[in-house]
């Protein structure tokens, strides 16, 4: 069950630096393509969260089936465990993970001390048409609708329109990490 409080806890204290970002979204709103090239711009560590989906969520999908929340349980608490490992070893890491409901982001973001969302929004349309000249591994576009449905808008994330080029995305979240950044000390 998703607790306010947690999830308060768990977002980006201002002018903090966060250890662990969480790119967002739909599918096909170019999560992994925004987080992998963030996460090389910075030198961080990345992970696509659909690597470590067990195999019976990867067929239910392919199937066109929708996960459901005992699906997803398990697979959101691997994604917990592998982002404190990076930052128990102090290693800044970024995750592509679609985290549509709170309750999702707030499992997510459990005993991680700053985590900051970056939620990729885009029109139905804008996404359908990219879904459609893709090819997934298991992620059909008909389940996009489903997706859309499920979304809940995220109280402490950073929104950004996937209209712009994924290069202008990634400048505009270096500088809010930058800004982020604490003064140096002489």
């Amino acid at each position: 069950m998703s607790n306010p409080q947690q999830a308060e806890s768990s977002a980006k204290p201002p002018g903090q630096r966060p250890d662990v970002i969480i790119v967002m979204g739909v599918s096909g709103c170019g999560k992994s393509t925004v987080g992998e090239a963030l996460a090389a711009r910075m030198g961080w560590a990345f992970h696509d969260a659909d690597s470590f989906h067990p195999p019976a969520n990867v067929e239910k999908m392919r199937a066109g089936n929708a996960l459901n929340d005992d699906d997803r349980w398990p697979w959101l608490d691997r994604l917990n465990a592998v982002l404190r490992h990076h930052v128990a070893r102090r290693q800044p890491v970024v995750l592509a993970c679609s985290a549509l409901r709170q309750r999702y982001r707030d499992r997510l973001a459990a005993r991680l001390s700053s985590a900051l969302f970056v939620h990729l929004e885009g029109s139905f349309e804008l996404i359908e048409n990219r879904l459609r000249q893709r090819n997934h591994a298991y992620m059909p576009s008909s389940l996009l609708r489903s997706q859309f449905e499920t979304l809940e808008a995220p109280r402490n994330a950073h929104t950004v329109d996937i209209a712009k080029s994924v290069d202008e995305i990634v400048e505009e979240l270096e500088r809010e990490l930058i800004a982020a950044q604490p003064p140096a000390r002489d």
